[in-house]
Parts: C-alpha cells; structure tokens; sequence
C-alpha cells in the first residue's frame, strides 16, 4: 500500500477503532467519523474470546482491558425448569492464549479511543456518512459536504452505507426470535462464568462485567413477527418480566431489570463481494452474524487486523483488499453458519427431545469435557496476527 494513503474510516465501534488502530501503527494517516456526537454506548456487555484477545494483544491494549474485564473459564448451561446445570464449556482450554474477557461494550471503545488518539487518529464526531458517489478514486458526502479518501472502510454495521453502496442486497428475512438486553446490579454474587438458561422457545446469557459490579444479559424470545430492525428499541420491565417469568426461580434479578433495549434478530447473508474500487467492508457490514456464538465483536477484531496485514504486503490498495477478503471469507462463513444452527439447540420444546439433548451434553461435560472444548478451538484458538500467508 502507497505510504502517503489517506485513510477513512467510517464507524467508531470496536471494529472501527481496532482497524484505525492497526493501520495507524503501520504509519498510515487515518482519520475515524463517528455520526454520534460522542463516543456512549448504551449499556452493554460484550465477550472478546482468545481469539479476539490475540489481536488485542497484538495492538498492544490486551492488558489495558484485562484490568477492566472480568476474565473467565467456562460457559456453564442451564435447565431453566429444573435449575439444574446441564454443561459446562472450558473456555482456556489452552494455556498459551489470551484468557476470555468479559467487558462493558463502554469500556472496550474507551480503552480503543485512547489507544487511537495516542496513535495519531483524528476521530472526528457528529461526522455522518450520506452517499458514497465514486469507488475509485473515492468520494462521498457528510452531512457537512463532499469529502475524499484513498482508502474508505466501512465499519459502520448492519445498515452500513458501504453495503448498500456496493450490494444489490436482497432485504434481510426474521429468523422468528427477538432479544432483549439488560444491565442489573450484582446483587446475587454471580460468578465469574457465562452462563446460558435454557427453556422451551427461550434463553437467557448472564455473566458479570465491571469489575463484577453488573450483570449483564441477554434474553432471546421465538415470536412470530417484528417490523423494526433496530438495536435501541426501549421496551419495559414488565414487558420483559411478563415474557421471561419462568425464569424467576433461578434468575431473580430479572425481576430488577427497569428499561431493557429490544431487537428482532434478521438474517443477512455474508456479503460475496467486500470491495469495490477502494472502498471495503468490515464487521457487520460485511457478515453480520447471529449472537448466539458471541463472535461479533470478535470477529471484526479478526478483520481489523488483517485488513490492515494484507493492505501492508500488498503492492498496491486494490490487491490488499482482495487479499483481505481471500483471507477472511471461509472463516466467517462457517462462524455465521455455526451461529445460526446453535439457537435451536437452547429453545427444545418437546419434551423428550429437551431430556435426550440435556442427557448427551451432561454426559460429555462429565465423560469427556476435553472434547467439548476441542469443538471449539477452530474458533477460539485461532490467531489471525500468526497466520501464515503465501507472498502476495
């Protein structure tokens, strides 16, 4: 990539922050816009898994956030009905990697904004993105007028404005399940653990942030229809506590949760192509993903860090991209898919089913809990910043 490129990022999520970060560090000029008026987030938590992790410890800010974290071992899985734990996942299955980090969303932004602007970043605010008129050379107009780059990264989520731009997207279709997230207080001395309760057509993820002062949760719900595709949609306690009230007896800081935030779960297809001209996807915008992995975030860290490695050995912008998604588009594909298919797995409704699939998961976490991890090291123990990759 030519030196002296001007790079735009559009979107200061942990993925914008981590790809502006990466590339700043290499010596390029980036420059972050943000169509908030500052960097908030409405109260959440995320998980950054091992894999996550060894970018983060690649760019030099593992350790910033391992003091605001809690870090844990294990997902545990839960009979809602019976109260009795089913599983038990071994997160740090190895030793070598970065441990699973459990965080307010807040936190990992702040700590990423700090690591930018100390990088030389120019993250500019209340800068939004309208239309994006030429791919190569780039231009595209703010609400403050026209504006150009050498390089524009879309990092700017499910409605990213780069998709629409380069896609001719079919629209998304409802998966039939809605979420609901919360923040509580730790009242109830959760552990250092996620955990997931399971009921018929139901779920619900704990675990603690914050220092253990929070709770955080999400609750997801099947239901037949939802008209608004939004992730600040602000509903009741009682809405949520009338929906999920099965879940009292094992969960009874439900009964504290005041101004929960609602979204219906839509399923958009990993985009085919992630460039176009000089203009390329990341995150969401290029393969939003389904929660029920947690690799989100994780994810577009993954991207962060690899856009900013191809771009790095590539000749020119054009070759870097494709690299780029070359690189990247097998991997997220079987993450998305492998997401989808884990949502049924906790809403068993038939009776014999739910006892049969209970069964087999306690039997292996006692049996053979090495396995029940190993499933799972293709995604957590995999490090993007130690790839090995042929000469471009």
């Amino acid at each position: 990539m030519e030196s002296d490129s001007r790079i735009t990022v559009i979107g200061a999520g942990p993925g914008g922050l981590s790809v502006a970060l990466a590339l700043a560090q290499q010596g390029a000029q980036v420059r972050v816009l943000e169509k908030s008026y500052e960097l908030t987030e409405v109260g959440a938590g995320i998980q950054l898994s091992s894999n996550g992790g060894y970018v983060l410890r690649a760019l030099g800010i593992y350790d910033a956030l391992f003091n605001l974290s809690v870090p844990t071992k294990a997902v545990e899985l839960y009979d809602a009905l019976s109260a009795k734990r089913v599983g038990r996942i071994d997160l740090n299955a190895h030793a070598q990697g970065p441990l699973h980090l459990m965080a307010h969303r807040q936190e990992v932004i702040s700590v990423l904004e700090l690591a930018c602007r100390k990088a030389g970043v120019d993250i500019q605010f209340n800068k939004k993105v309208l239309e994006i008129s030429s791919f190569d050379p780039v231009c595209f107009y703010t609400d403050t007028g026209e504006d150009t780059a050498d390089l524009l990264i879309c990092a700017d989520g499910l409605h990213s404005i780069g998709r629409a731009a380069i896609l001719d997207d079919a629209m998304p279709f409802f998966t039939g399940q809605a979420a609901w997230r919360a923040v509580v207080s730790n009242t109830s001395n959760h552990p250092n653990i996620a955990r997931i309760y399971m009921a018929p057509k139901k779920h619900v993820v704990s675990y603690p942030i914050r220092g253990g002062a929070l709770i955080n949760l999400v609750l997801v719900e099947k239901r037949a229809s939802w008209v608004k595709e939004s992730w600040s949609e602000q509903s009741t306690g009682a809405a949520l506590q009338d929906t999920f009230h099965e879940f009292f007896s094992i969960l009874p800081f439900l009964k504290e949760v005041q101004e929960p935030y609602i979204w219906g779960l839509f399923r958009h297809p990993v985009a085919p192509n992630w460039s176009k001209g000089r203009v390329v996807l990341m995150g969401d915008a290029a393969h939003p993903t389904l929660p029920f992995m947690a690799q989100g975030a994780n994810l577009a860290l993954e991207d962060a860090w690899v856009l900013a490695d191809a771009l790095s050995k590539a000749q020119s912008i054009k070759e870097g991209l494709q690299h780029y998604q070359s690189r990247r588009l097998e991997r997220v594909k079987r993450i998305v898919m492998m997401a989808e298919r884990n949502a049924w797995k906790y809403h068993l409704s038939l009776p014999p089913l739910r006892w049969a699939a209970h069964r087999v998961i306690s039997l292996m976490s006692r049996f053979a809990p090495r396995y029940m991890a190993d499933q799972f090291d293709w995604i957590y123990g995999h490090d993007v910043t130690q790839e090995r990759i042929e000469k471009l």
